[in-house]
């Protein structure tokens, strides 16, 4: 029988691993592969697009913001005004990037919403898509934008707006 106090009488010569040589590399393994993504995410950051060609000839005027409460009770932001079609196709659908700057210039929201044309059907005017109601060249119809919620930074400047996709015919 062993005890405590007798030498082992098959001591073993194999030195102890170090723990630190594999923590290290993880380590910088783990570094390599978030080096690696953040570059990746960085190179995929949206680039401003381009306007379509056509929207060249679209002209907006006599643009008016007005806020109403809607039936719950929250207050709906609208953007009305009058596209012009200055091209020689018919306009069947249109996108616009609405930019709302904050009091120091800089965007406070930014949102894509569809041109949607006034038709008066009834008591009221309602907002219709582009291919109910298609723009012909040399027309004009008022248009709305809505927002349902508009950021509390915006400084209630006119926002920036720039038509990001156009459907013709």
């Amino acid at each position: 029988m062993g005890s405590l106090i007798q030498p082992n009488a098959n001591p073993t010569t194999e030195p102890q691993e170090s723990s630190a040589l594999p923590i290290l590399i993880g380590i910088v393994i783990v570094g390599i592969v978030v080096g690696v993504l953040a570059l990746i995410f960085r190179a995929e950051e949206k680039k401003p697009a381009l306007p379509p060609a056509y929207a060249a000839n679209l002209k907006f005027s006599d643009l008016k913001t007005s806020a109403a409460q809607n039936f719950v009770g929250a207050t709906v932001s609208y953007i009305d005004g009058s596209i012009t079609n200055t091209g020689d196709k018919t306009l069947t659908h249109a996108v616009v990037q609405v930019t709302f700057k904050d009091d120091m210039g800089q965007t406070a929201q930014r949102e894509e919403v569809p041109i949607r044309v006034l038709r008066t059907g009834g008591p009221y005017e309602e907002g219709v898509d582009l291919t109910l109601s298609p723009l012909a060249p040399g027309q004009s119809k008022p248009f709305r934008l809505t927002f349902e919620n508009i950021s509390a930074q915006w400084n209630h400047a006119y926002p920036d707006l720039q038509i990001t996709q156009v459907d013709t015919r």
